[in-house]
């Protein structure tokens, strides 16, 4: 039976009294000690499988060593906020992984490897709220299908992790009205961006080795960018959204955040394929290997091309981005200047808002109608809770820009399928795709290189910070290319700022050319050393 908005506020009123969603105790109630034979902080998932293999690390042990981090530095210490839930199955999950590996079962490189997971995936046994108080009592009965291709190759879903509210941030990056603001851990008065900032920060903070994210206009790549992590945006329909709270399927693609482009490899190897349930799927094949296939020699006889237009934001990420190029160049690639032309830089306003805003009511509602009975059922639901006396005198209320995006959604809803969404999504958005290929081909380019975002973490929306510094009228801008055309980008660390702040750049590809941009940033990675370490978080 349906619940009232009543009843589902009702609900809600114990969720709000605590600010999150309760963790169970599984952080504080972990095994405490330190791991005697194998230190996972900060290692490769290489590293980690190794140790598994070799007996020097459990899987029991691992899961304990990232609770007992999530208690220190999520919940205590610096409280980054990363984590909205704690999986009270992971060390039960972890305990039968061990025993099937003793009794030789056989272990891929995922085998035995907590991850997190953003609250926009579904997950069983655990509430889908995508950061919306609204959903707090959504718990699904079925896997997204990539977090269920995790789990069947070992993979322990560890927790859920913090996110802008329904993917979308407004201006508040990070922040949700399940679990309020998650934090930077570069710098605590500075944004981990948005939207899949918990997943970032989490990964960042080694709260667990990796974690899934999604990326519609830049949810994965900018916290990922503003963290030190590597991100990657997938070509749209190399992996499934089944099971994922939809923005906009025009755009939406599901993708891994990871340490290094060699982790990043694995994971993405690991969840890419053809899903019946994505129709978008359907040319992302069933067998891919970017990982086996990782090379850290293609720099070399490589072509790029710099993107001239999404310069000028702040000159420290320029400065760190140039010679990122120049390094490039140092090793044997040539670098080509390309300037794509005026339409790349109104393509928020022309194309991702417009049929972002039309999408969402529909696209929501239905995933809604496959989730279980009391489930709000529509964005209306979505703003009569979100504007409700108790959710708004709560300590985490809604962002007010989020609600007046849900009115904006309901107000495009019967947009879509008009002539303007038709010609955006049939006519513009495959020329968009079609022209940037053209340049790269013409020009015999392996990849477009550019700032990941022209400036570095902004200020917190509660916090000023007199000493940022960003010239660009929109940061993200370069981030649009990549959700407007479906083409693959990769983002990796290149450098800081004066205050430490990370600094990211960007490898865009031709369509299901991952394989070449991870080649190019693993070999920039490897030959440029270790990355960033935020100072807040022990490590």
């Amino acid at each position: 039976m349906k619940l009232s908005h009543k009843a589902v506020i009702a609900a809600i009123v114990p969720v709000l009294a605590f600010g999150v969603v309760s963790a169970g105790g599984a952080a504080a109630d972990a095994a405490s000690g330190p791991i005697p034979k194998f230190d996972p902080d900060g290692r490769s998932l290489s590293q980690i499988e190794g140790a598994l293999r070799s007996g020097k690390v459990t899987s029991v042990q691992l899961v304990d060593f990232y609770l007992q981090r999530i208690n220190e530095y999520d919940k205590q210490g610096p409280k980054l906020n990363a984590i909205i839930k704690i999986n009270g199955k992971a060390e039960s999950d972890a305990a039968a992984l061990d025993k099937a590996r003793s009794a030789g079962a056989k272990a891929g490189p995922l085998y035995g490897i907590p991850f997190v997971v953003k609250d926009n995936y579904d997950v069983v046994g655990l509430p889908t709220t995508g950061g919306s108080v609204a959903l707090a009592n959504n718990y699904p009965t079925k896997n997204a299908t990539v977090v269920q291709r995790l789990i069947e190759q070992g993979a322990i879903v560890l927790a859920k992790t913090n996110m802008s509210e329904l993917a979308a941030s407004y201006g508040r990056l990070g922040y949700s009205s399940i679990d309020g603001l998650t934090l930077n851990p570069f710098d605590l008065n500075r944004n981990a961006s948005g939207s899949s900032s918990g997943t970032a920060v989490a990964v960042a903070a080694n709260l667990a080795p990796f974690g899934l994210g999604t990326d519609t206009s830049g949810s994965v790549r900018g916290p990922a960018s503003v963290t030190g992590q590597v991100g990657i945006r997938p070509t749209l329909g190399l992996t499934s959204r089944q099971g994922v709270i939809p923005l906009s399927l025009s755009a939406d693609t599901t993708a891994p955040i990871a340490h290094s482009v060699a982790d990043e490899a694995v994971v993405l190897q690991a969840i890419a394929g053809t899903d019946p349930a994505d129709p978008a799927t359907a040319d992302a094949g069933s067998t891919h290997s970017y990982a086996s296939n990782l090379s850290s020699k293609a720099i070399a006889g490589s072509r790029v091309g710099v993107l001239t237009g999404f310069f000028g934001g702040n000159a420290q990420v320029d400065s760190s981005v140039n010679a990122a190029i120049s390094k490039l160049k140092s090793q044997g690639a040539t670098a080509v200047p390309v300037d794509l032309g005026a339409q790349y830089a109104t393509l928020w306003n022309d194309v991702l808002g417009p049929v972002g805003d039309m999408e969402f009511s529909s696209e929501f509602a239905k995933y809604l109608s496959a989730e279980p009975a009391g489930t709000i059922k529509s964005v209306q639901d979505l703003l009569s809770i979100s504007s409700s006396a108790g959710v708004t005198a709560s300590a985490t209320p809604v962002n007010p820009g989020r609600i007046d995006g849900f009115k904006a959604a309901i107000a495009a809803a019967p947009q879509l399928g008009s002539a303007q969404y038709l010609n955006i999504t049939q006519t513009v958005m495959p020329a968009l795709r079609q022209h940037v290929e053209d340049v790269m081909k013409s020009q015999k380019l392996d990849a477009l290189v550019f700032p990941t975002l022209s400036c570095v973490a902004s200020p917190r929306f509660d916090q000023p910070d007199s000493t940022y510094s960003c010239k660009a009228d929109d940061p993200y801008a370069a981030s649009y290319i990549s959700s407007a055309t479906g083409l693959p980008e990769v983002t990796i660390p290149v450098g800081a700022d004066s205050q430490g702040l990370p600094i990211g750049m960007s490898f865009l590809g031709k369509a299901y050319d991952e394989q070449t941009i991870l080649n190019l940033a693993d070999s920039w990675e490897t030959s440029n050393g270790p990355h960033l370490t935020p100072k807040t978080v022990g490590r």
